[in-house]
Formats: C-alpha cells, structure tokens, sequence
C-alpha cells in the first residue's frame, strides 16, 4: 500500500507561519495605535488646546486605512488556515499552496488591499510635504513623479499576480519597494531641512526661545522614517538574494509596519504636540505649531510668542510674533 507524500520545504512553511505571528503582532498594535488616533481626533480640545485643524480628514484616512490593512490581514489570516486545514491534501502540499499563493483570488485581494493602503500612506507623507514647502514646483514634481512611478509599478506588479505568476518570480517587485524607499527618505530629508530653517528663523527673531518642539518633531519623523526604511531594505535584500522565506516574512508584516509609523505622527499631530506650516507666504510671520494643515492656526489671530514657543507655560510676557518677525528681518 503505497501513501502519498507531499512536496515539503519545511524553511517556507515555518516563514509563513513566523510570517503570521509577527504579523499579528504587528496587527495588535496598529489597531492600538488605531483607536489612540481615533480617540484624539475625536476628542473635543481642553481651553487653551490646540489639535489638528484638519483632524476631520485625518480620521477619514486612518480609518480607510485601517480598514484596507485589515482586510489584507484577514485574507492573509483565512489563507494560512487553507492551506494546512483545508487544502492540505491538494498536490504539492502547503509548499505548493504557499508559492502559488497568487493562484487563489482571496491572496489577489490581500495583495490589492496592500498596496492601496501603502497608496494612502504615500499620499499623505507627500501631502505634508507639500504644505511644509508651501506647494513649491521644485519639490513637488519629482515627488508625484516617483508617486505615479510607484503606483505604475504597483498595477504591472497587480497585473503579473493576477495572471497567476508566482509572486516570487515577479522581477518587478523590488523596483516597486526601492521606490518606496526613495520616496520616504526624500520626505524625511525635506521635511526635517524645513524645520531646521524655521527653527534658526525663531531663534533669530527670539534669542531665548525654547526650540525643544522642533527637535522632538525632526526626531520622531527621524526614527519614523528609519524603522520603516530598514524593514523595506530587508524585504528587498530578501528579494535580491532569493530567500523565500525572508520575503515571506516581510510581506505579511509591512502594511502593519508603515501603518504603526504613520499612526505615530498622526496620534501626536492630534494631541496637538506637532508643527503646522504655512509661513512660506508670509516673510513676517514665523510658524510656531506642525499640524500639517494648511493653515497655522497658532499664528494667525496675534497669538503671542511666548505660548507658542512654551504651550506648557502661561505667564510669559507676549508680543506679537508677526510684529517681532519682521523686526528680525525673517
């Protein structure tokens, strides 16, 4: 009596299922930092408090994408239990179901679903961007031009799996991750020069004025920025080298992992802890608030120097910055 045995490559199997762990880890804490968002967007301000003025759209794009990044990882959840419950006696065994993931429609929708997240995240880095550098040509045409390069790249990427090619074999796929990278070190790179320029431009209208706001914001983008940027480095190494595994592994965490990053900025936008921009059009008014809203709610009505530079502190002798800015010459 002769049994069937299946093909076995046991490394992929334990990737997937290490894959799968990470990744719910990595789900437990974006659904966290999702409802701390949700929270502090929703969260009527306290007298004296300033949030996001655009808390409105920020809630709109935190909850899309969550729920774009949950449905992914309840496709990728579903599969996982195929392919060593349900499908477990189909030819080639879970090795088979693994690398021919692309073939089933349920992994088509996961792989759809993250890319339109990593679409939506993009989007909004490149929107702060925008108004940090109040809309300047020089910034953004090569940054929507390597946007729509990388959604370009996406759709051939959609269209390869979607035709059943092993998603390993797509060629593609590293160029669409180099893109990424790309893009997020720019963001990080324009956005932290803007604040160092405006924080020079305060100091030179104020000798004592506290620039600690501006140094926590540069570092969160920073360390943002770097923990998001390793892991796509890893991911395209893996894709490089071949490592199936490694590859493996990286895909069922990587929206969870830009989302948490993201979810950082945005909690701390919120709560009214960052920087809003919009002083580029105005040589007499230096910015004081990062909301990255179009608007600098801090500065327009006369707000005093001393709140803006110290909100912590309330009896501070205030003038106005508008005044003091253009006596400095910024």
């Amino acid at each position: 009596m002769s049994s069937y045995i299946p093909q076995t490559n046991l490394p992929l199997e334990r990737s997937r299922l290490v894959g799968m762990m990470l990744g719910s880890v990595s789900y437990g804490a974006y659904l966290l930092l999702t409802v701390q968002a949700v929270t502090a967007l929703v969260r009527r301000p306290r007298p004296g408090q300033k949030i996001a003025n655009n808390r409105r759209a920020l809630l709109c794009y935190t909850l899309i994408a969550f729920t774009l990044g949950t449905i992914a990882f309840a496709c990728n959840i579903r599969y996982t239990e195929m392919i060593w419950i349900d499908l477990r006696d189909m030819p080639g065994g879970p090795t088979a179901l693994i690398e021919n993931a692309t073939h089933y429609r349920i992994n088509y929708v996961a792989i759809c679903c993250g890319y339109l997240t990593a679409w939506f995240m993009q989007a909004l880095l490149l929107y702060r961007c925008f108004v940090m550098w109040d809309w300047a040509r020089r910034v953004m045409i090569p940054m929507v031009a390597l946007y729509i390069g990388m959604i370009a790249v996406a759709i051939v990427i959609l269209v390869q799996a979607g035709t059943g090619t092993i998603f390993y074999n797509i060629n593609i796929a590293p160029a669409y991750l180099i893109i990424q990278v790309v893009l997020t070190v720019l963001y990080t790179t324009l956005v932290t020069r803007r604040l160092l320029v405006i924080r020079g431009q305060m100091r030179q209208a104020m000798a004592e004025y506290d620039s600690s706001t501006y140094d926590t914001v540069i570092l969160m983008l920073a360390e943002s920025a770097m923990s998001y940027t390793v892991f796509l480095i890893i991911f395209i190494i893996a894709f490089a080298v071949d490592s199936n595994t490694l590859t493996t592994i990286c895909f069922l965490s990587i929206n969870q992992v830009q989302g948490i990053t993201q979810l950082f900025i945005i909690i701390r936008v919120a709560r009214g802890r960052a920087v809003t921009n919009d002083w580029a059009t105005r040589a007499t008014a230096a910015p004081t608030s990062l909301a990255f809203a179009g608007t600098v709610s801090i500065v327009a009505e006369g707000t005093n120097v001393a709140q803006a530079a110290r909100p912590e502190q309330d009896s501070v002798e205030s003038y106005s910055i508008s005044a003091e800015a253009a006596k400095a010459g910024v």
